[in-house]
């Protein structure tokens, strides 16, 4: 049976027309494949959810079964149904850091840069993916803490309603407070390069330089507390003001975490432009 040869120019003529060097929009659609083709992106955020939401219950089942000791005027039923986010900051430091790290663990960070050359798109594109499935995933969280936490609380009418002052600013507030610990990880990554270390970097000033600063004598405290990275940020999931030393409100104390965030990419930036893969 004979067969039909294709000369080479009538090949040429029958591929696709190239198209230039891949953009940025490429990039996007490449790190969204990866980060959703990853089991332990999957189990992460599973454990983001149970985590918050378990804890959240948790400390309102708590409130619920003492009533007696709880103040109206100073409880804030918001705040106690997001507590999980306490924990939940860690959770996803592990995932922001996991996102540029697993890379260079694997090696895939070279084919990475060899299919796309531009260092900055492919940082951008990254931080973009997962600052986009840290927000979602941050809001589904907040509100469903939110709403098992305030069903708990209504049988005492502890509960309040996201129509009340503060209150839908602060759920959506855990979900960019979520974010922006998730960047600083990521940033933490780039810098680092390497999973273990950057994890506990961002531990470190999350959660265990938090509770080095509870050393202080308090007249240091009162200086130094509100500047925290996890402190000033959680302010921005409360409605009532958090007892203490004085510290920020909601917006500036958001700023302060999202400082420390932005200085740490941008330092990550630096350093996945200038080193070698």
């Amino acid at each position: 049976m004979a067969t039909t040869q294709i000369a080479p120019a009538a090949r040429q003529r029958l591929l696709p027309p190239q198209t230039g060097r891949a953009g940025f929009g490429d990039a996007l659609r490449s790190e969204f494949t990866k980060i959703k083709s990853t089991r332990s992106t999957y189990w992460t955020l599973l454990a983001l959810v149970v985590v918050c939401v378990g804890i959240g219950a948790l400390a309102c089942a708590g409130t619920a079964l003492h009533p007696q000791g709880v103040s109206p005027t100073n409880f804030d039923a918001t705040q106690q149904s997001l507590a999980g986010l306490y924990v939940g900051q860690l959770v996803i430091a592990v995932l922001g850091a996991l996102t540029i790290t697993s890379e260079y663990s694997t090696g895939m960070i070279r084919t990475t840069l060899s299919v796309q050359p531009r260092r900055g798109v492919v940082f951008a594109a990254k931080a973009v993916v997962f600052a986009v499935v840290s927000l979602v995933i941050g809001l589904i969280t907040s509100f469903g803490s939110f709403f098992i936490g305030q069903a708990i609380l209504s049988s005492h009418h502890l509960s309040v309603t996201l129509g009340d002052p503060n209150v839908l600013r602060a759920v959506i507030g855990g979900a960019l407070f979520l974010t922006a610990c998730g960047m600083l990880a990521y940033g933490l990554g780039a810098i680092l390069r390497h999973t273990a270390a950057a994890i506990s970097a961002a531990i470190g000033l999350l959660f265990v330089l938090t509770v080095l600063v509870q050393f202080l004598p308090h007249t240091w405290q009162n200086n130094v507390d509100k500047w925290m990275p996890a402190l000033a940020g959680s302010q921005i999931w409360a409605t009532k003001p958090i007892g203490g030393p004085p510290s920020f409100s909601a917006w500036p104390g958001f700023a302060v975490l999202a400082g420390y965030a932005a200085v740490a990419i941008i330092a990550g930036l630096i350093c996945f432009r200038t080193r070698d893969a």
